[in-house]
C-alpha cells in the first residue's frame, strides 16, 4: 500500500484590512467585530505616532474598552522586552501597533511572545511589514529579520499617512517594486536548488509590484490620492509572504545587498531605498528590464545611485561584493561565490548607480 499525501501548511491573514481616509476612527467598532474584550494597549513613539495614538485611544474608548499606552523608540530587542512588560503589567489583551514600522514590528514580535492579537495601524508606509508576518529587529549592531504574526487587522489611513515624510512612502514603493528582482531569485533557486516556490504568493508580490510601477508617475508628495494608490500593494505584499510561509517572495539579492550596506553604511538610507536600488542592480544581472525599474523610482523621487542613498561608491561596490555571504540558506542571482570588485563595479557602472 502506497503512503499517503501527507503536505500540510497552515497560512494566516489578517481577518479584515480597512484603506482609506478617515477610517482610524474604525478601530473600536473593528476590535468589536473581533470580539476583543478587555484592555487594549497601544504601542507608539514620541513624534509621528502622537496624534494617531490619540485618535486610536478615543475610539477605543468610545467602545467601551480600556486603553493604556506604552511610547518606545527603534524596534530592538530592549524595546520589544519594555513592550511586554508593560503589557503585563497593565494585564493587556490585545495590542495595537500605532506607528511606523517599526512600532509594528515591536507590536508582532510582543504579539508573538505573549500570545495576543494584535492590530497594525501604519502612520507611515515605508515597506511592506505592515501586513506581513515578519519582523525586523536591532540586536546590537546587528539587523534580524524575525518570523512573527500576521496582524489581526490592519487599519491604514490615508488622511494620516500622507502627513508622514514623503521619503517614507517612495521607499515603501521602492521596497514594493524590489518584489521584481526577489521573484527572479526565487523562481532561480526553484529550478537549480529544488526550492519549495509557491506560485500563488510569487503571483500576489508581482501583483503589488507591477501595481506601483504601473501607476508610479501618479506618486507623488502630499498628495493623499497618491497614498491610496501605493498602500494597497504595500499591504499585498506583506500578505504574499503569509501565502508563502516566509520572505522569499519579497526578499532577495537586492535585500541582501541592503542588509550589507545597513553594516558598512549605517543610517545612512532607509530600507526601501536600498532595496529599490539593489533591484536595478539585479535585474541587470538576470537580464531583465533594469531601466523600468530605475526610470519608476525616479518617477516616484526615489533614489537610483549611490550618490542619492549617501553612500560612497566605494561602500556600495562592497556591498555588492558581499551581499552573497548574508544568508547561505537563500540562493539568488549572486551564486554561492558572488560578484569580484571589477564585476561589480562594471555592474554598478553599467546600471548608472555609481
Amino acid at each position: 500500500m502506497m503512503d499517503g499525501f501527507t503536505k500540510a501548511r497552515a497560512m494566516n491573514f489578517p481577518r479584515q484590512v480597512i484603506a482609506g481616509h478617515d477610517c482610524i476612527g474604525q478601530v473600536g467598532s473593528v476590535c468589536r467585530d473581533f470580539e476583543l474584550k478587555g484592555t487594549g494597549l497601544v504601542i507608539t513613539g514620541p513624534t509621528t505616532g502622537a496624534l494617531a495614538a490619540s485618535m486610536v485611544k478615543d475610539s477605543l474608548t468610545d467602545k467601551g474598552y480600556g486603553v493604556q499606552q506604552v511610547v518606545v523608540g527603534n524596534a530592538s530587542q530592549e524595546n520589544v522586552v519594555k513592550v511586554e512588560e508593560v503589557a503585563k503589567d497593565v494585564k493587556a489583551s490585545f495590542l495595537l501597533g500605532v506607528g511606523g514600522g517599526s512600532k509594528i514590528d515591536l507590536a508582532k514580535l510582543a504579539s508573538v511572545h505573549l500570545k495576543l492579537p494584535f492590530l497594525s495601524v501604519p502612520t507611515s508606509a515605508s515597506h511592506d511589514g505592515i501586513a506581513s508576518p515578519r519582523a525586523s529587529i536591532k540586536d546590537g549592531g546587528t539587523s534580524l529579520s524575525l518570523s512573527a504574526t500576521v496582524p489581526m487587522g490592519v487599519i491604514a489611513d490615508t488622511a494620516i499617512i500622507v502627513k508622514a515624510p514623503y521619503r517614507l512612502l517612495a521607499a515603501g514603493c521602492a521596497d514594493v517594486i524590489s518584489n521584481t528582482t526577489a521573484i527572479l531569485d526565487w523562481q532561480l533557486a526553484d529550478r537549480l536548488r529544488t526550492e519549495d516556490y509557491s506560485s500563488s504568493a510569487a503571483n500576489l508580490s508581482k501583483y503589488a509590484a507591477e501595481a506601483i510601477i504601473e501607476n508610479a508617475a501618479a506618486v507623488k508628495p502630499n498628495l493623499e490620492e497618491s497614498v491610496w494608490i501605493a498602500i494597497r500593494p504595500i499591504i499585498i505584499s506583506g500578505i504574499s509572504m503569509a501565502v508563502a510561509g516566509s520572505s522569499r517572495p519579497t526578499s532577495g539579492s537586492e535585500h541582501m545587498f541592503s542588509h550589507i550596506l545597513d553594516q558598512t553604511a549605517p543610517g545612512k538610507a532607509l530600507h526601501g531605498e536600498q532595496c529599490g536600488v539593489g533591484s536595478i542592480m539585479m535585474m541587470y544581472l538576470h537580464g531583465g528590464d533594469w531601466q523600468r525599474i530605475r526610470e519608476a523610482l525616479q518617477m516616484i523621487g526615489a533614489p537610483t545611485s549611490a550618490k542619492e542613498l549617501g553612500v560612497s561608491n566605494e561602500q556600495l561596490i562592497s556591498a555588492l561584493v558581499h551581499a552573497h555571504e548574508i544568508r547561505k540558506d537563500r540562493y539568488t542571482i549572486l551564486g554561492d561565490r558572488g560578484l569580484t570588485p571589477d564585476a561589480a563595479e562594471r555592474l554598478a557602472t553599467r546600471t548608472k548607480v555609481i
